[in-house]
């Protein structure tokens, strides 16, 4: 299963470009993997897996070798933990360290903007990685905080010093909401899920590019789907996007689990669910800050 998530959609949880989900490619030189290529093949689990080392394509009623070096959850969390750990010292750091008042409001805009624009291609990059690189991730999750540490801190100051805490609390609860509803199999990630997602994700976002467009060109707020009931509007759709994303890596991250993705992997994941809260957080704050502005 392919997720959504730009990171995991290239190759999620495999080696040698396999990936765990609903629509397997055949493989070159051999049949169609039904269900997934780490699936299980005839009398013997490691016949069809990408993980599985090269002597352990036993034969008969001979036993594979235990592997190790296997990604768990508790890898996942902790690498999660250091990633959104990074995200959120260096935005309380640029939040002190880089003020909004206006003597310094352009400095502070100028460096969140180009800390956004350094993010945006080391995510870029790594998601055009063979492998995970930690040091790429991490440095990603530092400049991303600067941006959001500056953001937040000018929401904060210019419409409701209440919004940025409701907004971390909002993205908390989403994503609790979405991993309760996916344990308990209330949302089911299947072929269909993934199609409608992709769709309106890509819907959405050639909707906001053409805001930004006509916002550039004419000035305001473009087509006006950042502001008043169109922006509300938009803001719950992007939130509820955010939700479907998270249902899409955690069914990844349960295929890496299942399957045995190398430990290396859960840097993939942290990488992931970071990009995804980092979205839910933003559509988050800027949907209570037209709400708030409102008021």
């Amino acid at each position: 299963m392919r997720s959504s998530n730009p990171v995991f959609s290239r190759r999620g949880f495999s080696r040698d470009n396999g990936y765990a989900g609903f629509n397997a490619q055949p493989q070159a030189g051999g049949p169609a993997v039904a269900t997934n290529p780490y699936g299980q093949g005839t009398g013997n689990p490691y016949a069809t897996n990408p993980y599985a080392p090269a002597d352990a394509q036993l034969g008969g009623d001979q036993q594979a070798p235990a592997r190790s070096n296997v990604m768990t959850i508790d890898d996942v969390v902790s690498r999660t933990a250091m990633t959104l750990g990074t995200v959120v010292v260096t935005a309380a750091l640029s939040w002190f360290l880089l003020p909004v008042d206006q003597d310094s409001i352009g400095k502070s805009y100028g460096i969140a903007i180009g800390a956004a624009l350094i993010a945006m291609v080391l995510a870029l990059v790594q998601a055009f990685k063979s492998k995970p690189v930690p040091a790429l991730i991490l440095s990603y999750a530092a400049f991303e905080g600067v941006f959001l540490g500056v953001i937040s801190s000018a929401v904060s100051t210019y419409i409701s010093a209440g919004v940025v805490p409701q907004a971390v609390l909002g993205t908390m609860a989403v994503f609790a909401g979405v991993l309760i509803a996916y344990k308990m199999r209330w949302i089911r990630v299947n072929r269909r899920f993934y199609g409608f997602v992709m769709a309106a994700a890509m819907g959405f976002i050639i909707l906001m590019a053409v805001n930004l467009l006509f916002a550039l060109i004419g000035g305001g707020d473009g087509l006006g789907f950042r502001s008043g009931g169109l922006g509300i509007l938009f803001g719950v759709i992007g939130v509820i996007l955010g939700a479907c994303f998270l249902a899409l890596d955690f069914k990844q991250v349960e295929d890496g689990l299942t399957y045995g993705a190398p430990r290396e992997e859960s840097w993939l994941a942290a990488f992931g669910l970071t990009l995804t809260l980092v979205w839910i957080y933003l559509e988050m704050l800027r949907l209570l800050s037209i709400l708030q502005g409102n008021d």
